[in-house]
């Protein structure tokens, strides 16, 4: 999901496919609610449903999302306590986490008092 992400950002496309599950959704709720996306909306087929994308850029173009690094992955896992929560460029990123209270940010996983999985570094 993030790579398609970063790959239609990077060629200025106004929207991305994504095939859904649970977890791509909250992301997409996350970054939306984060303005790094405009919207998304869920597109119901017979096999697979798809997740669309629309993408968010500035009024000349600039692109919003200016990086979106995976950190982790399946063949190593990273976990945080609440009080080890990362801060990506002094605050101006987002870390998109998984905690037992759903996909949140880190700023959201610090006022839950809540540590989880680091599944993503935007900025």
């Amino acid at each position: 999901m993030l790579t398609r992400i970063r790959n239609a950002n990077a060629a200025v496309r106004d929207q991305v496919d994504i095939p859904a599950s649970k977890l791509k959704q909250q992301i997409a709720q996350v970054l939306k609610r984060e303005g790094f996306i405009k919207d998304f909306q869920i597109i119901k087929t017979k096999v697979q449903d798809t997740i669309r994308i629309f993408l968010k850029y500035g009024p000349d173009r600039e692109r919003v999302i200016n990086g979106l690094k995976r950190i982790s992955k399946p063949g190593l896992r990273v976990y945080v306590s609440s009080h080890e929560i990362p801060r990506i460029f002094g605050g101006l990123g987002t870390v998109v986490m998984s905690t037992p209270k759903g996909v949140v940010t880190g700023k959201q996983a610090q006022r839950l008092n809540v540590g989880g999985e680091i599944l993503a570094y935007v900025w």
